[in-house]
């Protein structure tokens, strides 16, 4: 077992969903990140998502778009990605954390490279752009290192690639709320049948992500979805507010899943 596995027994057992926070690594700039993900799992944040910063990631709207591109300007990579949740894990050991991100960074780092440098300090591992079919020479290798392989979901994804996804998935499933980009407005108000769905399939924790901003939409979810993903509403709030105001909404988000 690693934190990730501890922190979702911890949920199931106070039977009550898990507040999962991302953050684009090195935006708005590195002092920040250190500053706010060192204290955000005392906020209320059950699991960190941190994303790898990527010169194209296809899979993000405009706010977070623009925070990789900010991390890149500001000469922050994958090394600098590790550094920062070593920094994060001299304050927080507890808090599981969960890479996000796409594949070419990790291939540029070394891929066995990266998994011998990240291991103990992560617990997961989402690889955008990995889809099933490439995915089994990875995974043996990431499991090695204790490493859970985070799998996605969409609505379009059709039953028999649910089937085939459910043998892969590990820690938890990632589920897109919306076909589109991350900070799209939800137009799906009910995802009760989805979830039933999904559940048929896979035998771990549920996720819910993309266009999460608000406490109502957190509220739609709780104890419906085993994981509530929040991203681009709290990017947008550190760029623009700092770190105070972002632990104060991470505070007000855990609050509603807490109630």
């Amino acid at each position: 077992m690693n934190r990730l596995d501890i922190r979702l027994a911890e949920l199931k057992q106070q039977q009550r969903s898990g507040l999962v926070c991302y953050f684009t690594a090195g935006a708005p700039d590195e002092q920040s990140n250190v500053a706010l993900l060192s204290q955000i799992g005392q906020a209320g944040a059950d699991i960190i998502e941190l994303g790898m910063p990527f010169s194209d990631p296809v899979a993000d709207g405009e706010v977070i778009e623009a925070a990789h591109h900010q991390a890149i300007a500001q000469g922050h990579t994958l090394a600098k990605t590790l550094q920062l949740v070593r920094e994060i894990r001299k304050q927080d050991e507890q808090t599981p954390i969960v890479l996000m991100g796409y594949v070419n960074p990790i291939l540029q780092y070394g891929f066995q490279q990266f998994l011998q440098d990240a291991t103990g300090l992560i617990d997961g591992l989402l690889i955008v752009d990995l889809p099933y079919e490439y995915q089994r020479e990875y995974l043996h290798d990431i499991e090695q290192n204790k490493i859970h392989f985070i799998c996605l979901t969409s609505p379009s994804t059709p039953e028999q690639r649910l089937a085939l996804i459910a043998k892969n998935a590990q820690g938890f499933l990632y589920h897109v709320a919306e076909n589109g980009v991350t900070g799209m407005q939800r137009k799906q108000q009910n995802l009760d049948e989805k979830i039933i769905q999904l559940k048929q399939y896979f035998d771990i924790p549920i996720g819910i992500g993309f266009g999460i901003k608000t406490e109502q939409d957190i509220a739609a979810l709780n104890h419906k979805a085993d994981l509530v993903i929040v991203g681009t509403t709290l990017v947008d709030c550190l760029v623009k507010s700092g770190v105070a105001a972002t632990l104060q909404k991470v505070q007000d988000f855990a609050k509603v899943l807490r109630a």
